[in-house]
């Protein structure tokens, strides 16, 4: 049977790293199908499918980080049996964090790299939280994001379906909060959005502070989506830095 955890995974018998890919606030794991295609052969994509999504929909989602956490770290494992990396898009960005430490916490194999894309560092504070306005409110905040279609915002049946799934990721996103000690011990390259309203080049800058290794910043064209905008150099900003952390085979 499928695994329901990683959606759209072509094992890859070339593969050296996997590269996990953690989703937006309401988004699934289609958004990272055709990875695979535009990163260096080595690497399998492994896109993450959370509770209440696409083929999970009937699921529940699930609105509490460390519930998540819980989920999510037994069902990733066993593929964690080679070098790995995380790959995360705004809320994404903070789940990958968050499983990444809780794998330093346990004394487990940390990912080579950490590549967030599209949050402020885990330190700083989500400034307003959206998960609990009204629903009038929270869909022109979404509007304000660039995320979500006008034409879903406005089908009334459709949003019912839609609200709850992303209120719940936009509570795990809005309260995760994380100034854990010591930084974790891998390298890290964080992407951010030129024109991003709500996350300027000083809050992408500050994930230097939650890893020792490496670290590198890549500031992209275009607003909070700059996955949809730039996805161009986003894939090829990742391969670059993939590349670097390849085994090496003899």
């Amino acid at each position: 049977m499928p695994d329901p955890w990683i959606a759209f995974r072509n094992p890859n018998p070339q593969a050296l790293l996997r590269l996990f890919c953690f989703p937006y606030a309401g988004g699934g794991a289609s958004i990272y199908r055709t990875w695979g295609q535009d990163l260096p052969r080595q690497v399998e994509v492994c896109p993450v499918q959370l509770p209440g999504r696409e083929n999970r929909m009937r699921e529940k989602p699930i609105a509490d980080m460390d519930e998540l956490i819980d989920a999510l770290l037994p069902a990733l494992q066993p593929y964690m049996d080679m070098p790995f990396a995380f790959f995360g898009y705004s809320m994404g960005a903070g789940i990958s964090h968050a499983l990444a430490r809780r794998l330093a916490r346990q004394g487990r194999k940390l990912p080579s790299i950490l590549l967030p894309a599209a949050r402020r560092a885990p330190h700083m504070p989500v400034p307003d939280h959206i998960h609990h306005l009204p629903e009038e409110e929270f869909k022109q905040r979404l509007r304000e994001l660039n995320g979500t279609p006008e034409e879903a915002l406005q089908h009334e049946e459709l949003m019912d379906l839609l609200s709850p799934i992303l209120r719940a990721d936009f509570q795990i996103n809005d309260t995760y909060l994380s100034t854990e000690k010591p930084a974790l011990d891998c390298a890290l390259s964080a992407f951010g959005g030129l024109e991003d309203p709500r996350i300027d080049r000083e809050a992408v800058q500050a994930w230097k502070e939650a890893a020792r290794g490496t670290f590198k910043i890549r500031m992209l064209r275009g607003d909070h989506f700059f996955l949809n905008q730039s996805r161009r150099e986003l894939l090829q900003g990742i391969s670059e830095d993939l590349r670097r952390h390849l085994p090496i085979v003899f």
